[in-house]
């Protein structure tokens, strides 16, 4: 993944998928209920067939700590995704010493 800077890293946000949803709060959800399963589900959904879901999710895992759905992802799925990288790059560190 890429972190982009400059002009072009918010004009993507310009062709998001998201930005024609009717309702924003989607990507926000709220509890751990059932509602909020098909909630995050049909989120999910819109990252699915959005053009810009990998730059979104690029964003996402550069800020850091970013609530909601960015990139078809959860907040605890990218946290996830960030331990897992920084794993690897102990292993990585560990194995070219």
């Amino acid at each position: 993944m890429t972190a982009e800077r400059g002009d072009y890293a918010v004009r993507w946000r310009e062709r998001a998928a998201c930005l024609r949803v009717d309702d924003p709060d989607l990507f926000f959800p709220i509890g751990i209920s059932g509602l909020t399963h098909v909630q995050v589900d049909e989120a999910k959904a819109v990252c699915r067939r959005c053009p810009v879901e990998e730059q979104c999710l690029d964003w996402a895992m550069y800020v850091g700590h970013v609530e909601g759905i960015w990139g078809g992802t959860t907040e605890s799925e990218r946290r996830a995704m960030r331990r897992r990288g920084a794993r690897r790059d102990e292993k990585t560190v560990s194995t070219a010493a």
